[in-house]
Formats: C-alpha cells, sequence, structure tokens
C-alpha cells in the first residue's frame, strides 16, 4: 500500500507551476481589462489544479500497465513501482477529473456555456494523451496538447470568464506561458528519451532527437520570456524577472547534461514560468 506521502509524490507536485501559472498570468490581463473577479479566478485555479492532478495519475496508470516505467529514471511512479494498484491510481485520476468537471461547470453556468466542450475536451486530451489505444502521447504530439491547454485555453479562458472578452496581451501572456509549460514537457521527454525509444514510446525529442530537443527547448524559453515587449504596456516587462530563475535550467540543458541531472530542469522551468507569470499579471493590472 502507497503511504499519502507515497501517493502526494505520485501527483508530481513540481508540475503544478505550469497550470497556476496561465491562470495567474489570464487574471491580471482580466484585471488590467477591469473585469477581475475574484472568485472565477479561484474556480479556475481549482480547475487547473485538479486537471494537472488528474493527468500525472492517468498518466501513471497507462504507462505503468503498458510497461513503458519498468526501468524510470525520472520521479515515481505509483503503478511502475507497484506501490498501488493500477486501478487506485485510475479511481485517483478520475476523481480529480470530476473535481475539476465540477469547478468548470460552475464557470460554465456563470460565464458562457460552450465553456463545457472546452472543459470536455481537456478532460478528454489528459486522458488520452498516455491512455487508450492511440495515446497520442506516445506519437510526438505531447508538446502541442500542452501549448493547447496549458496555455491558450487556460489562459484565455481565465481572462474571459473574468472580463467577458479577451484582447492583445491575453493572448501573448497565454501563448507565452503556453511554450513554457511545452518546455517543462520537452525536458521531462529529453531526459526520458532512452528509456522512451527502448519501450516505443515515441515522444517528440524521440523522434527529433537530442540535440534538437535541447535548441527547441531553448528556443520556447527565449520566445516566451522575450514576449512582453510586445504588450501594450511597459509594466508586462516586469516579465523579466524570471530571466534569473530559468539560468539555472537553461545551463543544465545547453551544456548537454542527461539523466538524473536534467530532473532539477522541471522545477526550475516551472518555476520560471509561474514567476514570470507573476511578474507580467502584476504589470498588466497596474498598467492596464
Amino acid at each position: 500500500m502507497a503511504t499519502a506521502r507515497q501517493w502526494l509524490e505520485g501527483a508530481r507536485l513540481r508540475t503544478l507551476p505550469v497550470v497556476v501559472a496561465p491562470v495567474v498570468a489570464g487574471s491580471g490581463a482580466a484585471a488590467g481589462l477591469d473585469g477581475f473577479v475574484a472568485w472565477k479566478a479561484a474556480l479556475c485555479l481549482v480547475v487547473g489544479l485538479a486537471l494537472q492532478v488528474g493527468v500525472n495519475y492517468a498518466n501513471d496508470y497507462s504507462d505503468g500497465v503498458r510497461g513503458t516505467d519498468a526501468v524510470r529514471v525520472g520521479p515515481l511512479r505509483l503503478v511502475g513501482s507497484g506501490l498501488a494498484s493500477p486501478a487506485a491510481v485510475k479511481r485517483a485520476a478520475f476523481a480529480a477529473f470530476g473535481v475539476a468537471a465540477l469547478a468548470g461547470l460552475v464557470l460554465a453556468v456563470t460565464s458562457a456555456w460552450w465553456l463545457v466542450l472546452v472543459g470536455a475536451a481537456a478532460i478528454a486530451a489528459a486522458w488520452f494523451y498516455t491512455g487508450g489505444r492511440h495515446p497520442y502521447g506516445y506519437r510526438g504530439l505531447g508538446e502541442v496538447s500542452v501549448f493547447c491547454f496549458f496555455g491558450l485555453a487556460a489562459g484565455l479562458g481565465t481572462t474571459y470568464v473574468q472580463a467577458s472578452r479577451v484582447g492583445r496581451d491575453a493572448v501573448l501572456a497565454a501563448v507565452a506561458c503556453g511554450l513554457l509549460a511545452c518546455a517543462v514537457l520537452l525536458a521531462n521527454n529529453l531526459r526520458d528519451i532512452p528509456t522512451d525509444a527502448a519501450s516505443g514510446k515515441r515522444t517528440l525529442s524521440v523522434r527529433i532527437g537530442d540535440r534538437r530537443s535541447r535548441w527547441l527547448y531553448l528556443a520556447l524559453v527565449v520566445l516566451a520570456l522575450v514576449s512582453p515587449a510586445a504588450m501594450t504596456t511597459w509594466w508586462a516587462l516586469l516579465g523579466l524577472v524570471a530571466v534569473p530563475v530559468a539560468v539555472p535550467a537553461v545551463r543544465r540543458v545547453a551544456r548537454g547534461e542527461t539523466g538524473q541531472a536534467l530532473i532539477p530542469v522541471l522545477k526550475w522551468t516551472g518555476l520560471a514560468e509561474l514567476v514570470f507569470a507573476a511578474g507580467v499579471a502584476i504589470g498588466l493590472a497596474v498598467g492596464g
């Protein structure tokens, strides 16, 4: 039986900044449009956190039953390590999806019913990333999904449910968060190239190789961090406070480090995204 601490580790709490960041940035954009609504921002955060925990458990379950996690370099996996049964991890995933669906339904009822379709698509994307007969995460499409749902949908959705509209700054902030979220996933897949290739998991990093994955990671981080320069208020440049936070991760990737040495890259990239989002949010709220 897995302990409570091991269940928390299996939830991979270090990945949560990728969902907190677009909600923070989107709320800042809403404030810049004079539309910030605290309780809606909080519900958006609940949706994002529940979805991320759900997808982490879903990946744990699906990769575990496929045997992809038989040789693991990264953080603990509950099914792959034998600490929890596949059925228990699957139930945990769907429980988290249920929380996300309930919070999202409240937002849809009070904002726009078409958001139900967005929420349903997000849950389906979370499950079929590694679940089902033809998981798209095994076909190199994980980064595309992360950009769409943990960048555009999360960021613009947060702004829209509060301000009932979005603007240029909201779009740029959502795109930047999406790019950084992709960088987090890319760093994860870069680390796992040897084991993923051996198990038949054709992630984007497996497809394009180690060297190109590193260049792509660096491009994603740089493009995201320079995006405030294109926003309508110079206050958005507060997002550049994330640059020193991103430096340790960028250095490890640029130096060609592999395996466990890349694990901190996920933490530092996620933290950089969160700091970036906070800086941009403050800038947009003040300068709006």
